[in-house]
């Protein structure tokens, strides 16, 4: 098995050079946003995810769930305040979750001090 350090460099580079990879074959950290279209700190949080989306892909997989549309989700995450940011490992396990509006800045800074994203 890849350093984690490697392994989220190798998958940035390979993103940068426009290198498909097959799904599932690097195994990327994750952010899980829960929420809903309707709630304001939902709709403050939605530029921010579309951001890191871009920003981050190759490194972190960025994904929202609307549990208004999918209320099984609020039920496997254990859902009790919406908007809720999940981190979790490459290998699904929960590292740290967030209940509120959370800042891309802090985002940012909670994946690196996770070590679920590179530092610079």
């Amino acid at each position: 098995m890849l350093p984690r350090r490697f392994a989220l460099c190798l998958a940035a580079a390979l993103c940068a050079a426009g290198v498909v990879v097959a799904q599932g074959a690097v195994k990327l950290p994750k952010l899980v946003d829960l929420g809903s279209t309707t709630c304001l700190p939902c709709k403050q949080m939605a530029p921010i995810l579309e951001e890191l989306k871009v920003e981050l892909q190759g490194q972190v997989e960025v994904e929202f769930i609307d549990i208004a549309q999918n209320p099984q989700a609020a039920d496997k995450y254990a859902i009790n305040v919406i908007p809720t940011q999940i981190f979790l490992d490459p290998s699904g396990q929960e590292a740290f979750r967030h209940e509120g509006f959370y800042s891309k800045a802090d985002i940012l800074a909670k994946l690196r001090e996770l070590k679920l994203l590179a530092e610079g």
